[in-house]
């Protein structure tokens, strides 16, 4: 027996010495207590006239009684009995609307640390940084849908979190969702199951911002396809913003359906690129403030020129490196703890062309000596050649800059950027230095 029936005995039991004996038998007795909650009480009358007569007698003696044993009443109901179906009807309401707000609110939580200031900017995602910054800042108005695609591990779930804080925080009244492609499957399943259709409706058309990430695994799902194609277009017909990301490009789902990938592209579809070198040391010394590490600056330049798969590896291999280093009681990682780390990485080199052979060919191209190449002479014979060389290392070879630097001469990972980025500069503008260079690759490749 639950709590609200073992009070309502305490409760007849002092109401049965203060009213009289037919009284009691009549209006007291027969009723059967419903539901108290946050100081209501909600009380079942055996006929109308028994409440009416209950109202008119004892309404107020009863809730003296009832305050006493339940404790704080702001409210007494006392319904008759064509009124009770209603009533708990409302219940049921209220109760699934409570439990599809606790789960949205737990659901919709973002990760605070994912905003636009936290995000790494270089080449390789600016634009649609810049895409991202402006649908948040206006939502609804300008790009819509906003497609955002790449590979795993790129900072897709990032931006996506970051328009979602940022809107939050400017637009506090604005409904927005963010959900996983699995959570709205999820949902949708459950709602065919339990017949709670409505609800599933109103909680992801009644919002003013819907973000899906991972969208790209709705390709295979017919029913789930239909669905998310009439939410999808009572959104964008109220002018609600819609933010989708995938791995893929819309056409590249050979499963979806036209119409979802004639909808999918008719707002704005940016793709997400790996970070070059330069965003991925920032990625790394952004890590390295956020989370206050100690970390020698040498490792996290060893980190940046190693990993270049995705962020996600990246930040995962700062941290291994760390972790290592505390482990080891050190106060500052070092580049003991960062190749130990890498160490069971397997990297995709080419078994037999190494930076000297490189040098080797270079040299014989342009009939300079080795010495002379690795050397500190600034001869543009020279220069042009030396430049050349680092600059095919980085095309041809997985090899650290450091690594590079090192064998031409000893010069530093920047000297080797610098090379690299004039030479791919100078190739665009160049037809003969991009002949030149092809030729190298050719010979080069021929002689592995």
């Amino acid at each position: 027996m639950n709590n609200l029936l073992i009070t309502w005995k305490d409760v007849l039991k002092e109401m049965q010495n203060l009213v009289t004996a037919v009284s009691y038998d009549l209006y007291i007795e027969t009723l059967e207590p419903i539901k108290y909650e946050n100081g209501k009480l909600v009380l079942l009358a055996s006929t109308e006239t028994n409440k009416n007569q209950l109202m008119k007698l004892h309404y107020n003696k009863l809730l003296g009684v009832c305050q006493k044993h339940y404790g704080e009443i702001d409210e007494m109901i006392i319904l008759q009995p064509n009124e009770e179906k209603e009533f708990l009807d409302e219940v049921r309401q209220a109760e699934e609307e409570l439990r599809i707000k606790q789960e949205f609110d737990e659901r919709n939580k973002l990760n605070e640390k994912y905003t636009f200031d936290t995000f790494v900017v270089g080449k390789s995602n600016q634009v649609v940084y810049s895409a991202c910054k402006n649908v948040a800042e206006n939502p609804g108005k300008n790009f819509n849908p906003l497609f955002i695609y790449g590979g795993v591990g790129l900072g897709k779930t990032h931006l996506l979190h970051a328009i979602g804080n940022y809107i939050r925080k400017t637009f506090p009244k604005t409904r927005l969702l963010y959900v996983t492609c699995e959570q709205f499957m999820n949902d949708f399943t459950r709602a065919i199951r339990e017949k709670t259709n409505e609800a599933f409706r109103k909680k992801y058309r009644e919002v003013d911002v819907l973000m899906v990430d991972d969208i790209q695994f709705i390709a295979n799902k017919t029913g789930t396809q239909e669905e998310f194609f009439h939410t999808f277009n009572d959104l964008y017909q109220l002018n609600k913003q819609i933010v989708l990301a995938s791995d893929k490009h819309p056409r590249n789902m050979e499963t979806l359906e036209e119409r979802l990938k004639s909808r999918f592209t008719g707002g704005l579809t940016q793709d997400i690129q790996k970070p070059d070198f330069e965003t991925r040391l920032a990625i790394l010394q952004k890590k390295v403030q956020l989370e206050n590490y100690n970390v020698d600056p040498n490792v996290l330049i060893f980190l940046a020129e190693r990993i270049d798969s995705n962020i996600r590896e990246l930040e995962g291999s700062l941290n291994k490196v760390v972790s290592l280093s505390i482990l080891m009681g050190k106060e500052q990682a070092s580049m003991f703890e960062a190749e130990e780390a890498l160490k069971d990485i397997e990297f995709d080199r080419s078994q037999h062309l190494t930076v000297d052979k490189i040098i080797d060919t270079v040299c014989k191209y342009y009939n300079v000596k080795r010495s002379d190449l690795v050397g500190k002479k600034k001869n543009k014979e020279i220069v042009d050649p030396r430049q050349v060389c680092m600059y095919v290392a980085t095309e041809l070879l997985d090899v650290p800059l450091m690594t590079i630097g090192e064998i031409m001469g000893g010069r530093d990972h920047t000297t080797v950027m610098h090379a690299r980025d004039k030479i791919a500069d100078n190739i665009r503008k160049n037809k003969a230095l991009k002949t030149e260079i092809d030729d190298l690759i050719t010979m080069l490749k021929s002689e592995t």
